[in-house]
């Protein structure tokens, strides 16, 4: 067989990322192999878009000696555990893989992910696995939504032969997965809140009304870019963040006049001005229109300033959840010295401060240690230090210099792709006591810690938490203690 072909599967595993897994007669498909009538499942086929229990068609889009990956054309014979998506829009934007399965059943599936990461790719036996955490909510759980305009609409099938179609070049929406220059034009998401979507559908009219051009990556002319909205799930507070490609006071001046008459629930608006050639929902600069420019929102006892372009967890409600789990994790006594490695906007920092004697917060980005400043005094917390250093260079030159007494416990919470190694080799030569390592990506987090357990440290403890349902991510918190 070839890439393009068509061929029947029945699913019976799931994989990391939302695929299915059928297994065949390797002969089928890989040229020059001979078949093995002891071993006739001996070949890996991922279905994407399939569920274990389904019976599929899928197209061959990619064959390897070891693997080939699909994606399914036809459900032939549904799983049990496929439940109807609620959004009209599922299966194009991309963004909730998963609406289409019963949530109890993502839960169980994203367990077992994160246990095999762990015993098979890492190689670990004597832990303990603690259940994942669900989410408290699985629709309306995302504090941020950003959303695109763009001057090339996704067409619909149904759209393609229609020739009165007059919008085809505004959109404002999300992108289709692999496809950055068309935007599918949504008129309702089921992630953020009822609110953002009224929020977005009268942007995108009072903008066509008014013939705004939108910014093309190709020409980098036109002036719409993004329209991010922040909302507080603790506070009435509610941000729109318009960003655009240069200045129209008067423009905005009349836009936010008509959003505060139609969204009298809007608290602030923000224009960022983005001038980079790259497609980035950040500004330069910004201006304010309504407001004060930012908002307020909690994790746990704990009261935290959202700026447009500051970084807050996306899902607050499941953000307590997950320092929690990380708190429990870290056992603390009150004197302990912590470090928090990646530290953003503080909110770990400052959610562990009252359990600590001293906390040292390091993170590279400078923006995120004033937001982080900002939140400790906004709190009342004194014993909290926010350090600039750069994490993929040693830092432990600024640790030696600034006379930082060596830490207890490092809580530990890189991006997608982990730590640096140096970062790593930093905290071997640290030799805190307990590492509580919190991930978002679980594949980076276990190659991190076999560095660390051939250093001498112990996996004890792990713990799912789904901060996003509906989609194939999952956060992991790992408890690690020097032998």
């Amino acid at each position: 067989m070839k890439k393009g072909d068509i061929i029947e599967l029945k699913i019976d595993r799931y994989a990391f990322e939302g695929k299915g897994i059928a297994r065949i007669d390797k002969s089928l498909i890989v040229p020059g192999t001979k078949k093995d009538e002891g071993k006739p499942n001996n070949y890996v086929v991922f279905a994407d878009g399939s569920y274990p229990g389904d019976t599929v068609k899928t197209m061959l889009l990619k064959i390897k000696n070891s693997y080939a990956e699909s994606k399914v054309v036809e459900v032939l014979t549904p799983s049990p555990y496929r439940i109807p998506a609620k959004c009209r829009y599922f299966g194009l934007c991309g963004g909730c893989k998963q609406q289409n399965l019963d949530y109890e059943i993502q839960l169980k599936f994203k367990q077992q992910q994160v246990e095999e990461i762990f015993q098979k790719m890492g190689g670990f036996r004597d832990f303990e696995i603690e259940p994942i955490i669900p989410s408290e909510k699985v629709f309306y759980y995302r504090n941020k939504m950003e959303f695109s305009f763009s001057d090339k609409r996704w067409l619909k099938k149904e759209e393609l032969a229609d020739e009165k179609i007059i919008d085809k070049n505004f959109a404002l929406g999300l992108h289709i997965p692999n496809i950055y220059d068309k935007v599918l034009d949504i008129e309702e998401c089921f992630l953020q809140s009822k609110a953002s979507n009224q929020i977005m559908n009268f942007t995108r009219e009072f903008f066509k009304k008014k013939n705004t051009p939108i910014y093309s990556t190709k020409t980098h002319e036109g002036y719409l870019r993004n329209l991010v909205i922040k909302q507080s799930h603790h506070t009435d507070d509610l941000m729109v963040n318009l960003v655009t490609a240069s200045e129209d006071d008067d423009l905005m001046v009349e836009y936010t006049a008509d959003l505060l008459k139609e969204v009298p629930a809007v608290t602030t608006v923000i224009n960022n001005i983005n001038k980079k050639l790259a497609s980035v929902a950040t500004g330069d600069y910004e201006k304010v229109f309504h407001g004060t420019g930012y908002i307020y929102d909690s994790i746990g006892d704990y009261k935290f300033r959202v700026s447009a372009n500051s970084f807050f967890q996306t899902n607050s409600l499941q953000a307590e959840k997950l320092y929690a789990t990380a708190l429990e994790f870290a056992q603390l006594s009150g004197d302990e010295v912590i470090y928090d490695l990646y530290s953003g906007a503080g909110t770990i920092t400052i959610f562990m401060s009252g359990r600590a004697k001293q906390v040292f917060a390091f993170e590279s980005i400078e923006a995120a240690i004033m937001d982080a400043a900002e939140n400790a005094n906004l709190n009342k917390i004194k014993n909290v230090n926010f350090i600039q250093a750069d994490l993929y260079k040693s830092f432990l030159p600024i640790v030696k210099k600034d006379e930082i007494p060596k830490p207890d416990v490092m809580i530990i919470d890189p991006p997608r792709s982990g730590m640096h190694p140096i970062t790593i080799q930093d905290t071997i030569e640290l030799s805190p006591k307990k590492i509580v390592y919190v991930s978002c990506n679980p594949g980076t987090q276990v190659r991190d810690i076999k560095f660390l357990a051939d250093a001498g440290y112990i996996l004890k403890k792990i713990r799912p938490v789904d901060m996003f349902p509906h989609t194939y991510h999952i956060e992991n918190v790992a408890l690690l203690e020097r032998q």
